[in-house]
C-alpha cells in the first residue's frame, strides 16, 4: 500500500538548474515543498547555491561549477545527504521543447527519449542539458521514473493563425510553427489567478506577463490561450536578460556579408550576449541595470527598451483579445520590481490600465488603482509545483503505479 509520494522537480536552464522535492500521502492531494536548491550562473565567476529547508531561510554559497553535470552531481549530493530516509517515487522535468506533438507529460520511455534528441535542433540550448540530466539521473536512481513536462503543451492548440510562420509552408513538416513558451508558468498563474479572483475573472480577457530572464506574454480567453510572444525558439519576443527577442530576419544574411558571421557563432550571440546585455554592455541583470541607470546611458537605454517592447506588446496582444480585462505580473522582475511595473503601465490609461502608486511599491496582489477598468495583479510563479502536480498526475494513471516510492510497479 502507497503512504506517500515523493515527487523530485528538475528545472534546467541553459546556465541553471534548479530542483525541488514535493511530498503527498495517499489521502492527501495536497503537495508539500519539503525543500529546494538551485545552482545559477553555470560557468561564470559568479556561479552559486542556494538552498532551502522549509521553514529555514535560504542559505547561498558561491562556488565554482564548469557545466551542467557537475552542476546537477552537487545538487543530488546535497539532496541525498537531506533525504532522511524519503525515497523518491518519480524525477519530473521541465522539457522546453515538445515540438509539434507533445501536448501532455508523460514517462520518460526509450522511444520518448529519442524523439527528443530529434527535438533538439528546435532548441539545441535548453534540449542538451535536459538529455544530459536524464541521463545522470538515470545513472544514480536507475530505478526511478523520469517524466517530461513540457513548457510548450499550453500553447499546443494556439488558434491556427498564431500558429503560422509566414515562410513556404512546405517547411511546416519539419516542425516550423509558432510554439509559445513559458507554459509551465502560465499554467499555474491560470490556476492561482482563478482561485484569487474568480471564475468570470479567470475566463475573461487576461494578459500574463511572465517577465524574468527569459520574458514573454500570452493572451487568455476564456481559459485557454489565443496568442503569445514567443515563437519557434525561446530566443523570439521581447528583449530578455542575454537573449534578442524578435529580430529583423536580414541582420543574419546582413552580418554574414560584412563580419563574416558563421550560424553558430550568429546563434550564440542572440541567446547569451544580446538583449539587456548587449545594449547595456553592462550586464543581464535587470537589478543591476537599475542601480546604474543614473549614470550610465546605455544601461537606461536597456531598461527603456524592455518596457518599450513589453507595452507595445501588451498593446497588440490586446488587439487580438478586443479588450482587456486582467493584466497579471510574474517573473522574477515582474513579480519584483515596482518601478519596471510602474514604466511599463504608464501612458495604458487609454486602455484602462492605471496603477494604485502605493500598492504597486509594498507588492501587493493587486496592484490597479480603484478606479482602473482593468485589474492589474501580481502572481508570484511556481513552476515547480505544476512540474510536481503532472508528475503526479502520470503516476495515478491506471497503467502506472508508483509503491511504497521504489519505481515503477
Amino acid at each position: 500500500m502507497r503512504t506517500s509520494v515523493n515527487i523530485l522537480t528538475i528545472n534546467a536552464g541553459s546556465s541553471s538548474i534548479k530542483l525541488a522535492l514535493f511530498s503527498t500521502d495517499s489521502s492527501d492531494t495536497s503537495l508539500e515543498r519539503v525543500l529546494e536548491a538551485s545552482i545559477t550562473d553555470i560557468g561564470q565567476s559568479t556561479a552559486a547555491l542556494c538552498t532551502h529547508e522549509p521553514p529555514e531561510s535560504e542559505q547561498t554559497q558561491q562556488l565554482v561549477v564548469a557545466d551542467q553535470p557537475t552542476a546537477m552531481k552537487i545538487l543530488l549530493d546535497w539532496l541525498i545527504d537531506k533525504l532522511s530516509g524519503r525515497d523518491i517515487s518519480a524525477i519530473s522535468h521541465r522539457i522546453v521543447h515538445g515540438g509539434p506533438k507533445y501536448s501532455q507529460p508523460e514517462i520518460i520511455s526509450e522511444n520518448l527519449e529519442k524523439e527528443l534528441q530529434s527535438l533538439a535542433s528546435l532548441d539545441p540550448e535548453h534540449a542538451s542539458v535536459s538529455l544530459q540530466l536524464i541521463d545522470t539521473l538515470r545513472q544514480r536512481f536507475p530505478d526511478i521514473p523520469q517524466i517530461a513536462c513540457f513548457d510548450t503543451a499550453f500553447f499546443h492548440d494556439l488558434p491556427r493563425v498564431a500558429q503560422i510562420v509566414p515562410l513556404p509552408n512546405k517547411y511546416e513538416a519539419q516542425g516550423l510553427r509558432r510554439y509559445g513558451f513559458h507554459g509551465l508558468s502560465y499554467t499555474y498563474l491560470l490556476s492561482a489567478f482563478q482561485e484569487a479572483a474568480g471564475e468570470t475573472a479567470a475566463n475573461g480577457r487576461i494578459i500574463f506577463a511572465h517577465l524574468g530572464s527569459g520574458a514573454s506574454l500570452a493572451a487568455i480567453h476564456n481559459g485557454k490561450p489565443v496568442d503569445t510572444t514567443m515563437s519557434l525558439t525561446p530566443a523570439s519576443g521581447l528583449v530578455m536578460s542575454s537573449r534578442s527577442g524578435d529580430l529583423d530576419p536580414g541582420i543574419a544574411w546582413y552580418l554574414h556579408r560584412q563580419v563574416d558571421m558563421s550560424l553558430e557563432n550568429y546563434n550564440h550571440m542572440v541567446n547569451f550576449e544580446s538583449g539587456l546585455l548587449g545594449v547595456s554592455g553592462l550586464s543581464s541583470d535587470m537589478h543591476t541595470l537599475l542601480k546604474n541607470e543614473a549614470t550610465n546611458e546605455r544601461a537606461a537605454e536597456a531598461i527603456s527598451l524592455f518596457c518599450y517592447q513589453a507595452k507595445k506588446s501588451i498593446g497588440a496582444l490586446v488587439a487580438v483579445l478586443g479588450g482587456l480585462d486582467s493584466l497579471v505580473f510574474s517573473g522574477g522582475i515582474g513579480e519584483q520590481s515596482p518601478v519596471i511595473r510602474e514604466r511599463i503601465c504608464k501612458g495604458l490609461n487609454f486602455l484602462g490600465i492605471e496603477l494604485d502608486a502605493t500598492n504597486n511599491e509594498q507588492q501587493a496582489s493587486l496592484i490597479s488603482a480603484s478606479h482602473s477598468g482593468v485589474g492589474v495583479h501580481i502572481i508570484p510563479t511556481d513552476e515547480a509545483l505544476v512540474i510536481a502536480k503532472q508528475a503526479i498526475n502520470v503516476i495515478n494513471q491506471d497503467t502506472i503505479r508508483v509503491e511504497d516510492g521504489n519505481g515503477l510497479d
